[in-house]
């Protein structure tokens, strides 16, 4: 499944789009994208990782969204739609204050959007808008009718919804969406600026030559276009409602587990559709990334499955998952497919042999290495080659908050094991992740800039205060870039300069 490409030693960057800076609410795909993947390029790093980039519910979870194959509108640079034509100057500027203000930007794009097509139905834009219809139409529809039938039902759970639309009755729902036409038709206009965006970012950056490392989430949100458009596939009642959910048994991260309150998949009816459902997700993975993780792997092997009224996730037990029958569909249907398996929490032998069978790379977190266990995976020594390496993950806190918060005695047992380098943290904890017999390192761009736990992404278990963090340049400190490159290159991770595109080029938009 996987080829030679994580072969080669190499350092990436951990970085959420949203988490770039720029004037607007969030970060987005605009000039501070290609500023970023400029400085990691100059600097010699091949990678960028990113979350998932699927439409959020309003905590801004990335691992919670409405759709596993659509994109978020939060992401779209507004700038673009004024370079189109489609969007005044002032209204972009309007747009940057919040989600509101950038969906209104954004249907007022679409609506001039629409009135161009109709004069230049044959223009390169309007067949590259017919191009995208066409390859998303296994989706989009399911999708646009969700967010729009939502809103008009007062934004209610689906499953409390009239049953004709509840139950995806053909005639009410084709009556309905022909009823709310024009705002379908501006969520398709969202979507298909998302893939241009995408696609052009993803052209600049491996040009640069960086590659670009996506995510899939192993579980839906109740309340997404997935669940509603494929009841049949997930464990629901005749009402729409979980009879089992999903979460973690307690782990390193939180000893009462963790309850997500996902549904759990209908593991059966996915074998007897061979899969379709799961391919047609790698399928959008593979478009949109050079590499892409499976978020919860353990889950293909085994899932916890928690009763649906439990009060937490201690409730649950383990059943056992077909992953391996799920990853020979993809194999065969994606042979070129390159993926990685996030083997982290309650890992068993089983697990491993799965992942090893499908020649998966796992996970390797150095901030996990020093609970005073001499066969701790995570420790230097015990490293391979073939996994990646991290100092950390979006859900871990910063090297050096993690670093602060630890014990004198566990503070000179890691600068211990490692022989008591001269460096302070983070870059201590960097220098030995690049040091790694891993192959491939990521590290999260925060440790690059040295930030402590205030500049965290996550804290898994809590709902308050995630996923809002971004960076400013002037967090960059001077020669960060000229740092990096020798650390690199000292690892043998330092990748071949490659020319960079003219200053301001714009790559065509394919549909």
């Amino acid at each position: 499944m996987n080829t030679p490409l994580l072969a080669q030693r190499r350092c990436g960057v951990l970085l959420h789009p949203t988490s770039l800076p720029g004037p607007g609410y969030c970060g987005d795909f605009g000039a501070d994208a290609r500023r970023f993947v400029d400085l990691i390029a100059d600097a010699g790093l091949g990678i960028w990782q990113v979350l998932p980039l699927g439409p959020t519910h309003p905590d801004g979870c990335p691992y919670q969204s409405f759709s596993v194959h659509a994109g978020s509108p939060d992401l779209i640079d507004l700038q673009w739609l004024v370079q189109h034509g489609w969007l005044s100057g002032e209204q972009a500027d309007r747009g940057l204050s919040d989600r509101d203000a950038k969906r209104e930007a954004l249907n007022l794009a679409s609506d001039a959007f629409f009135r161009q097509f109709e004069t230049e139905a044959r223009s390169p834009m309007a067949s590259a808008y017919r191009q995208f219809l066409e390859s998303a139409d296994f989706w989009l529809e399911d999708y646009v009718r969700f967010h729009v039938f939502r809103h008009a039902q007062d934004m209610r759970n689906w499953a409390d919804w009239p049953v004709g639309l509840r139950d995806r009755d053909p005639a009410t729902a084709d009556a309905f969406a022909a009823q709310l036409a024009p705002q379908i038709a501006r969520l398709r206009f969202r979507q298909f600026v998302f893939d241009c965006q995408w696609r052009e970012l993803r052209e600049y950056a491996n040009a640069r030559g960086v590659l670009l490392f996506g995510d899939i989430p192993i579980y839906v949100h109740l309340e997404s276009a997935d669940v509603w458009a494929h009841q049949a596939l997930f464990d629901l009642g005749e009402d729409g409602r979980p009879v089992t959910v999903t979460g973690v048994p307690p782990d390193y991260f939180c000893a009462e587990g963790q309850l997500w309150g996902n549904p759990q998949y209908n593991w059966e009816k996915m074998r007897e559709t061979d899969f379709h459902w799961w391919l047609q997700r790698f399928d959008s993975a593979a478009k949109q990334f050079d590499i892409a993780r499976i978020d919860h792997f353990r889950a293909l092997q085994a899932y916890w499955e928690i009763p649906a009224d439990a009060a937490t996730a201690r409730e649950g037990h383990w059943v056992d998952a077909p992953g391996r029958e799920l990853l020979q569909a993809v194999r065969h249907a994606y042979p070129g497919l390159k993926l990685v398996a996030e083997n982290l929490g309650s890992i068993t032998a089983e697990v491993e042999a799965l992942r090893r069978e499908f020649g998966l790379p796992g996970m390797l977190i150095l901030q996990f290495a020093f609970d005073g266990n001499p066969d701790n995976p995570y420790l230097n020594h015990l490293h391979e080659s073939g996994d990646i390496v991290y100092t950390g993950t979006h859900d871990n806190d910063t090297t050096l908050g993690w670093y602060n918060s630890l014990d004198a005695e566990t503070r000179r047992k890691v600068y211990g094991y490692f022989d008591n380098p001269p460096e302070d943290m983070p870059w201590m904890l960097i220098h030995q992740a690049m040091a790694s017999a891993a192959n491939t390192a990521i590290i999260p761009w925060q440790d690059f800039l040295g930030l402590d736990g205030a500049h965290r992404m996550n804290t898994p278990g809590t709902t308050e205060g995630n996923w809002r963090w971004r960076f400013d340049w002037a967090q960059v400190p001077t020669g960060l870039g000229g740092h990096i490159e020798q650390l690199l290159s000292s690892s043998g991770r330092r990748l071949p300069d490659l020319a960079r595109p003219p200053a301001g080029k714009k790559l065509q938009a394919k549909g």
